[in-house]
């Protein structure tokens, strides 16, 4: 669904509400031409009790944190910032949606340090359905090893959430879709296994899971520590400061993405090398199953996952 396409009428800007086609930035914004700004994905889901945003807080936390590296001093509180984006569901009328807030250097100057440029802030909500494919979360993806290597943390800060940075995922993007794959995996520079481009990993072997520690180059996912609670509420014992290398996603019982938007998708198939039965493995449906009942039900024991609309 193209934005043209959506009955979303406003995005918030810099402390107001404006229509989405005038949500608009000069051609010489600083991040712009270099990328200096951060952002987050964050899914709003129709539960059981009401339209809810899930993880906010999480999410908002990392957003904050994510501007630290560049100097940028977002000029919003979380308060400010949670009771803006309430209020845009809540006004269009939005059941379940993707919520993207962002901040970046804006229209000042375009030296390399933006001392003078202003941090803008703004939040945007429409509906997106599934990421990767309506029959993905059922039958798994195919995806490539990417010849892109994910860059290490002594060159761009990998726990931030850098708008810049994501170039690299782009890459990745493209040449698994030029090659008629789904997604790709990201190695980091050790030749380990990383992530996908906007993903988490997870790899099932004897009924263990495993995913890349936070030393492997790899986002710290908000949607990640929520699958690792879910598989250890389960019973699964979760290895979550794992190194994976290549050969062994080839010889994996089953893999699965994690993210906002991908939520809990297998991967069937790695550089057409089937994984396990190429189909959705049981430890995968099981977390999945548990996944979508905690954001369809907002279970008791998850209550402070979610932030009601």
């Amino acid at each position: 669904m193209g934005f043209n396409e959506m009955d979303v009428e406003r995005i918030w800007m810099d402390g107001e509400f404006v229509d989405w086609d005038e949500a608009q930035v000069h051609v010489l914004t600083h991040a712009l031409h270099y990328g200096t700004g951060v952002f987050e994905g964050v899914r709003c889901y129709d539960t059981a009790e009401g339209p809810a945003i899930f993880r906010w807080e999480e999410h908002l936390d990392r957003f904050y944190q994510s501007a630290k590296p560049y100097d940028m001093e977002i000029p919003f509180d979380a308060e400010e910032l949670t009771e803006a984006t309430v209020e845009l569901v809540r006004s269009e009328g939005l059941d379940s949606c993707y919520i993207r807030p962002v901040a970046f250097y804006g229209y000042e100057m375009l030296g390399l340090h933006p001392s003078d440029c202003p941090v803008k802030t703004a939040i945007a909500a429409w509906p997106w359905g599934t990421y990767l494919g309506e029959d993905a979360l059922e039958n798994g993806v195919d995806v490539a090893i990417s010849s892109w290597r994910k860059y290490a943390s002594s060159q761009i800060p990998t726990n931030a959430k850098t708008t810049g940075a994501y170039v690299n995922s782009v890459l990745a993007s493209l040449e698994a879709k030029g090659n008629d794959y789904v997604e790709a995996i990201v190695l980091n520079k050790e030749g380990n296994v990383a992530e996908g481009p906007g993903e988490n990993l997870f790899l099932v072997r004897d009924g263990e899971v495993f995913t890349p520690g936070l030393a492997e180059g790899i986002l710290d996912g908000i949607t990640r520590r929520s699958v690792i609670r879910i598989a250890r509420d389960l019973g699964y014992t979760v290895h979550d400061d794992a190194t994976i290398s290549r050969g062994e996603l080839y010889t994996a019982d089953e893999l699965f993405f994690t993210g906002t938007a991908a939520e809990v998708t297998p991967i069937r198939s790695v550089d057409d090398n089937e994984i396990g039965a190429g189909t959705k493995g049981p430890v995968t449906d099981d977390v999945q199953s548990r996944f979508f009942e905690v954001v369809e039900e907002r279970p008791e024991e998850y209550a402070d996952w979610f932030t009601p609309v």
